[in-house]
């Protein structure tokens, strides 16, 4: 696949240009400085969800890999990450991550429900606690707004894709 993102990873901003020969090159915004996650990484597939990522550095590591509305769970040398990922911005565009449903990003179960319906959250604040491969996973709200809906339950089995709670 090829084609031109925005990442969004710990507070910083980058820009990642996917080649069809499996490098991505990632690299500063404009203005920003260069970064440890900067360079050409060459992806390849390795089985269902994980991919072999090797860095600039030569070292190759075994990356599973969740998608979800407006990014990706990544797990890697055991640390699971949320890298928010869009096409790449152009100025006055609506950051990826605006809409108000949230879902979990593979099958999981619901192990806590931390806001509830007409409490008020913001961009970040963890709405709901899920558990898959004896992960923690906090689903966390894209922006600031009032919970309109929980469509789910302590211990439920979830499926990704399944709206589990609304903020309008």
């Amino acid at each position: 696949m090829n084609g031109s993102f925005t990442l969004r990873f710990k507070g910083e901003t980058r820009q990642a240009a996917v080649a069809s020969d499996g490098i991505v090159h990632v690299g500063p915004g404009p203005g920003a400085p260069a970064g440890v996650w900067d360079g050409a990484f060459r992806v390849a597939p390795s089985a269902h969800g994980a991919w072999r990522v090797t860095d600039p550095s030569g070292a190759t590591r075994l990356v599973h890999v969740a998608a979800s509305r407006g990014g990706h769970w990544v797990h890697v040398d055991g640390d699971v990450f949320w890298i928010e990922a869009g096409p790449a911005e152009r100025p006055g565009e609506q950051p990826s991550g605006a809409s108000g449903g949230l879902s979990a990003p593979m099958p999981a179960t619901v192990l806590s429900i931390v806001a509830r319906e007409g409490s008020h959250v913001a961009a970040g604040d963890v709405v709901l606690i899920l558990e898959a491969m004896k992960m923690e996973l906090p689903v966390r709200a894209p922006h600031a707004g009032t919970i309109k809906a929980i469509r789910c339950s302590e211990g439920d089995l979830v499926q990704p894709g399944v709206p589990l709670a609304e903020i309008a």
